[in-house]
């Protein structure tokens, strides 16, 4: 094949490989001289060859991007690197540019390590605010003259061996090449550039292709491997998409004695906001001879008003309903902030997310997050997803900051995919129920289940059991809530399966002593919601406002509770169900521990982005205001003009609230941070 001859494609591989090489050299003299895992008898060699087959692969897609301004030089029509003296020393710049930074990158990133245990990120940039200091601290810390020294010499022998590679290569005779040649040769370079920047050649979902993420180098769960796995120039690009001040301490500060106060945290441990509260066993407790299982089951996109419990006709919601009836009802739940990943975040950390533009879970800064689900001792954790737990970064959080857990997702069932989403839920609900029927009766277990089919496409697996699609009116659905048919079956499919899954879990040992909690994560676009109080729809609450139940018909008499409730409140009440004693460091609270505020208030974010509009809520009221503040209002939630500002006749319900959302706002943004486990 004659493209394989081509001058300037033996060129460009040539240069990647030599950064390549240059980046796999330097990631040795960081294993070798800087990571905690060299040497270590605690690290098998499997585990340190994971953590670097991860890290060679970001090295590829780096080498490979660095080779792209490279290649647009080589192909211009007339002038490029084969006919011109002009380009060739455009590329010779930037060549030695970019080795310049790429080399001093990782010496920075090896002295960052070396003086604080993490990779370098844009947290250093703050080095830079006092240069003075900076400067003398690190003349004096290291030894600069040499690192400079090293700098340079490694830099120029790369260079030197480049312009060797441009010689050798560019300048040999021509080679003719036929246009299909050409055509052929492109077509397979673009298939392995593809896969090589992709970072992974199994497992793909071609509709939804997931790169390589920073997250999927701290899976196991160590710093030390996943410090290994990562790539100092990729790692440093991430965190610099995270904003510059991301909390405001002094503001923090100022309404620290309230949220001390909101979170019952005892008054002599008020100090140095300090947020950690040993929670000891509840009264409340289940009177259970050994400790109960717990089964979360998030019910994607489904808001309340949704479901038949909630008012909404047609039916779409029977074994819901059902469980609702039987089992603890919230009428007045939840979430803090609208979207899965952030729903998830909220879950298992207790946190808000109020990242101002992407999921906190996306940040790896923060990804290393103390739980209340690691005070679940003796307890085996699971988590299953029928998708690819590394969208959004997932699978760095929940393996980083849980522990012991064990992560089933794509790759690891029997069933096939049926969309962009993984396997259907209904086989995802019976290979997850095979799993947890395995596990010994006497040892108790955390399982977080994750459904997708109730969000676009929309799509009704071909064999489903006996669910069979039934249709409405397009009118009358859009008249109470839904916008189509397809939303509508989807809720009904969603439904079935959790009818489905509770077939197959009260057939199991488990099922007698498990708790079972159901939530939505959030609402998807909606109509008109006639059996709703003005307020969801026309104030926008409807977003955050989802079902939630605890089913344990042998453990749970039936029980409404109409107090709100948030999401950040349902892993402490659980933990309180099971009678255990924990470490409470966020904004979660059992709810069946008094409230201090009185009546239950539940913080939640109408509008996100850089400036949101949050505000607290509720059974009756709800406060909502800009991100500084301004512009506050209170409203009646069942008042038919629910725009109405009832600040100035019930000015202490509104300051009560207009605190709380304030405090709980800036709290959250400085947890992110504060909460990071550091061990």
């Amino acid at each position: 094949m004659s493209w394989m001859k081509s001058r300037r494609l033996h060129y460009l591989l040539a240069i990647t490989a030599l950064f390549f090489g240059l980046m796999v050299t330097l990631r040795a003299i960081f294993h070798f001289g800087f990571s905690e895992v060299s040497g270590n008898p605690d690290y098998t060699s499997s585990t340190v060859w994971n953590a670097w087959g991860i890290g060679l692969r970001f090295d590829l897609r780096l080498a490979l991007l660095m080779m792209l301004p490279l290649a647009a030089l080589a192909w211009f029509p007339r002038f490029n690197l084969l006919t011109s003296a002009a380009m060739r020393f455009v590329a010779h710049t930037y060549l030695l540019l970019a080795l310049l930074l790429l080399v001093l990158t990782h010496f920075l990133d090896m002295g960052h390590y070396a003086y604080l245990g993490v990779r370098l990120n844009v947290t250093a940039l703050r080095f830079l605010q006092d240069t003075a200091i900076s400067t003398q601290m690190v003349w004096e810390s290291y030894p600069v003259v040499w690192i400079t020294l090293a700098w340079f010499a490694l830099t120029g022998l790369t260079f030197w061996v480049a312009l060797i590679l441009e010689r050798k290569l560019l300048q040999r005779p021509a080679t003719r090449i036929g246009k299909g040649q050409i055509a052929i040769g492109f077509v397979i370079c673009f298939i392995l550039f593809f896969f090589a920047i992709l970072g992974r050649v199994s497992n793909i979902n071609f509709a939804n292709p997931i790169p390589l993420r920073w997250s999927e180098a701290f899976l196991s769960g160590d710093k030390a491997l996943g410090a290994l796995g990562l790539n100092p120039v990729l790692y440093f690009y991430d965190t610099t998409l995270i904003p510059a001040s991301p909390y405001d301490k002094e503001t923090v500060t100022r309404y620290y004695p309230l949220i001390a106060e909101y979170l019952g945290i005892d008054p002599a441990q008020r100090k140095d906001l300090n947020f950690d509260r040993r929670v000891e066993i509840q009264p409340h407790k289940l009177d259970t001879s050994q400790p109960p299982n717990v089964v979360f089951v998030m019910l994607e996109s489904l808001g309340a008003s949704r479901v038949g419990a909630y008012g909404t006709p047609f039916d779409p919601t029977p074994n819901l309903d059902s469980i609702a009836e039987q089992g603890w009802f919230f009428p007045n739940f939840y979430v803090p902030v609208t979207g899965t990943a952030k729903t998830i975040w909220a879950t298992f950390t207790g946190i808000p997310d109020v990242a101002p533009t992407e999921s906190a879970s996306r940040n790896p800064l923060i990804s290393h997050q103390r739980m209340v689900l690691n005070g679940f001792k003796g307890y085996r954790k699971f988590y299953f997803v029928g998708g690819n737990a590394s969208w959004a970064n997932i699978n760095g959080l929940v393996q980083q900051s849980i522990d012991g857990l064990e992560l089933y997702e794509e790759g690891d069932w029997k069933a096939p995919n049926v969309d962009v989403w993984g396997i259907s839920d209904l086989e995802l609900f019976r290979e997850s129920h095979e799993i947890l029927d395995a596990v010994p009766s006497d040892q108790p277990f955390f399982a977080f289940i994750q459904t997708a089919g109730n969000h676009r496409p929309f799509t009704i697996p071909a064999n489903n059991g006996d669910f069979e699609r039934r249709d409405v009116a397009e009118d009358k659905l859009a008249a109470n809530g839904f916008r189509s048919n397809a939303q509508y079956n989807a809720v009904r499919l969603l439904d079935y399966n959790i009818g489905e899954y509770m077939k197959m879990a009260r057939t199991s040992d488990y099922f007698d002593n498990t708790l079972f909690v159901f939530f939505g994560d959030h609402n998807n676009r909606i109509t008109t919601l006639p059996h709703m109080v003005p307020a969801m729809e026309k104030l926008g609450l409807e977003s955050n406002h989802v079902p939630h139940m605890i089913y344990a018909p042998k453990l749970l008499e039936p029980r409404v509770i109409d107090d709100v409730v948030g999401l950040v409140d349902v892993m402490p009440t659980v933990a309180g169900l099971a009678g255990l004693e924990y470490h409470n460091t966020t904004l979660g609270r059992d709810f069946q521990i008094p409230a201090a505020e009185g009546e239950r208030a539940s913080f939640l974010v109408l509008q996100e982005g850089p400036q949101p509009v949050y505000g607290a809520i509720t059974k009756d009221w709800f406060v909502r205001m800009n991100h500084d503040g301004s512009n506050a209002t209170l409203h009646k939630l069942d008042e038919e003009d629910p725009f109405k500002d009832y600040a100035e006749q019930q000015p202490e319900i509104f300051q009560q609230l207009f605190e709380l959302a304030r405090g709980q706002y800036e709290t959250a943004r400085y947890m992110f941070y504060d909460n990071v486990d550091d061990k």
